[in-house]
């Protein structure tokens, strides 16, 4: 099964505990994400989509990115974050 999950325009301090909740609702599923309305992508938001990424890669889910707006890219950019690095590949 795959789920669909669409960013807030900020992940920051106040978006740590939804963005948290809302991963962890789509645990055990494909997962494809919009990120395509993200404004500002802070540290603590980084650190739980890279988390996420790592926890559905050792589960053997897929984690992919439909759309990134281009502060998205930029901040990856800045982090030294990779899209690969928040993507996990497809079920075997």
């Amino acid at each position: 099964m795959s789920a669909d999950l669409s960013l807030a325009a900020r992940l920051d301090l106040n978006a740590a505990r939804p963005l948290h909740a809302a991963l962890l609702a789509h645990r055990g599923d494909d997962l494809v994400i919009d990120a395509g309305r993200v404004q500002h992508l802070g540290a603590l938001g980084l650190q739980l989509l890279l988390a996420a990424a790592q926890g559905w890669r050792q589960a053997g889910f897929a984690v992919s990115f439909a759309r990134r707006s281009p502060e998205f890219d930029d901040a990856l950019r800045l982090f030294g974050v990779t899209l690969d690095d928040l993507q996990a590949g497809p079920r075997p």
